[in-house]
């Protein structure tokens, strides 16, 4: 018995750690900001993109869930071309990408300040698998603006894909918008 509680403090020690960890791998709001009415036209629904509304609270995170093997996320359809809802050019390479290709946005804590630009990582959903090319950043920080199409934040576990995407996944079109997914570096 007197072993037993000889070993408490390092027993508290080590949950505290365990806590601590696991603490810190958790991905929280890191601001709001409000969402302000798009001038007439200035925001494209295409895809089914939404639009900000006025006065409603959006969060904003500078992170994204921990990676694994075979990370949890959702997947959107966004268009990467000139005028589609993707807004403005890509951020990895100041370029509108044809929607016929397999390319990607991930939300701001994967996007990584730019360090998977134009990197491969392999999506599996539907019973199926893809490769696809990161080229654009869903940025999870900042939206309700011209710069962003109007549109809110990202979600913090968005990995944003071309048509080409959902055509390789085996999705029919009429699902295509949002489907849960896991995803690797390739």
């Amino acid at each position: 018995m007197k072993s037993f509680f000889s070993k408490g403090p390092v027993v508290a020690i080590l949950l505290l750690a365990i806590f601590l960890v696991s603490e810190a791998q958790q991905c929280r709001p890191s601001g709001r900001i409000r969402g302000r009415k798009p001038p007439p036209g200035q925001c494209n629904t295409e895809d089914d993109s939404d639009c900000c509304k006025a006065g409603k609270m959006y969060p904003t995170y500078t992170c994204s869930p921990p990676m694994s093997g075979n990370t949890q996320a959702y997947l959107t359809l966004n268009s990467f071309e000139a005028g589609g809802d993707g807004g403005g050019p890509s951020e990895c390479d100041g370029q509108y990408h044809d929607d016929n290709t397999p390319v990607v946005a991930l939300s701001t804590g994967w996007y990584n300040g730019g360090s998977r630009c134009h990197k491969n990582i392999r999506i599996n959903g539907n019973g199926q698998s893809v490769v696809a090319m990161v080229v654009d950043e869903c940025d999870s920080t900042e939206g309700c603006d011209e710069d962003h199409d109007y549109q809110p934040p990202c979600p913090n576990n968005i990995v944003d894909a071309s048509k080409a995407v959902w055509k390789a996944l085996g999705v029919s079109e009429d699902n295509w918008g949002g489907l849960d997914i896991t995803w690797s570096d390739a």
